[in-house]
């Protein structure tokens, strides 16, 4: 017989929808790490969680969270949700005792997250959010050469994110135009980009930022509907890192042509170039470097930075897989996890710092 640390860690995720995140990276991945077993789905309806237990092979099928968060058998909730639901599902899974892995962004706002964050730490319970490029095998190798002085003391970074869609919405996805409800281009891609940028190089210490909706309606898609939104659609950032360096970042979600993501860390001894043609916790990034004025080359990802079984795809599943390893590791030691739903708050009050700056009109200093 097994013993604890042997032991299948059984998962239920709630957002198991047939269409969505769940399905493109989290039940991939937890079907191909051992240390897991997808023990439940919940969806908001009986007849569509049946059908996503039976497709995905899951244990029990759920249609209402709070039954499945008491359920004794389930040791870790997954939270695959629309924004604005993650802090109910949350919620009930800490004061239920279980472990939890909600994705980005962890709450609608700032005081969400931190409700969150009080509530996992008190409950002494391991709680992770999923900003899963830090699961990225390329980003992780470039945090490791910064680490290791590949460029040397870094000087100035300049970033860029430039995603397509900003002017047809399907119906579904409406509630995006909404700043309340907690998703836009700051709260989403920004800051999953701007995670790459400080997990690499340390947290900004300053801001001075640019919020703005530049495309104010928007298409429903396949008909002749606008509908008027509010939520960011390009944000601009110039700030101080706690190392001293100089940052740049703009993050926009545009009509045409766009460009993905790219960025460029300068370095007394060399530079360091990361890009994507999508976004680096979605799609595979590639990796040049150069040192003392040398020309830009391919810099090849060493085996040992991807962890995960080989039969992992590239892309979201990878990035997740390898955040749920780090879950799995934690919940057998007893160790911490990361990042941990603190990060997220933290990640929280950079938007708010960058927020009240526009709004302001003036530098802000991010809280600790």
């Amino acid at each position: 017989m097994k013993n604890d640390s042997e032991q299948r860690i059984r998962v239920g995720i709630v957002g198991a929808s047939a269409s969505g995140w769940a399905p493109l990276s989290h039940v991939p991945a937890l079907k191909l790490l051992p240390e897991y077993e997808l023990a439940a789905v919940c969806t908001t309806r009986a007849d569509t969680a049946a059908e996503a237990a039976a497709k995905y092979g899951a244990g029990r099928a759920f249609h209402d969270y709070r039954e499945m968060v008491r359920q004794p058998d389930i040791d870790l909730v997954s939270v695959v949700v629309k924004v604005p639901s993650h802090h109910d599902v949350v919620m009930a899974a800490l004061n239920a005792g279980k472990h939890v892995y909600c994705e980005w962004p962890l709450g609608a706002n700032r005081g969400e997250a931190e409700e969150m964050a009080d509530l996992a730490r008190s409950k002494g319970v391991l709680a992770m959010v999923g900003l899963q490029a830090r699961g990225d095998p390329t980003v992780r190798y470039l945090r490791h050469l910064i680490d290791d002085g590949y460029i040397g003391d870094v000087l100035a970074v300049n970033m860029t994110m430039f995603t397509p869609g900003i002017l047809d919405h399907p119906k579904s996805r409406l509630w995006e135009g909404d700043r309340t409800k907690g998703m836009s281009i700051i709260t989403g891609r920004t800051i999953h980009t701007m995670d790459v940028l400080c997990w690499c190089l340390g947290d900004f210490v300053e801001v001075s930022g640019k919020v703005s909706t530049q495309v104010k309606q928007w298409r429903v898609t396949g008909t002749d509907e606008l509908v008027d939104v509010d939520a960011s659609d390009n944000v601009m950032v110039n700030g101080v890192l706690a190392s001293g360096a100089i940052a740049s970042v703009h993050a926009a979600t545009i009509p045409y042509d766009a460009t993905g993501w790219r960025m460029e860390i300068y370095g007394r001894k060399g530079t360091l170039r990361v890009t994507s043609k999508g976004s680096p916790q979605r799609d595979a990034n590639t990796l040049l470097g150069s040192q003392n004025g040398g020309p830009m080359e391919p810099l090849t990802t060493p085996a040992s930075f991807t962890e995960v079984p080989e039969a992992m795809p590239i892309g979201p599943p990878r990035n997740v897989g390898h955040l749920y390893l780090r879950m799995a590791r934690a919940i057998r030691t007893g160790g911490p996890v990361e990042p941990d739903f603190d990060a997220a708050a933290k990640r929280h009050r950079l938007v708010d710092a960058i927020q009240q700056s526009s709004d302001e009109g003036r530098a802000i200093a991010i809280p600790d």
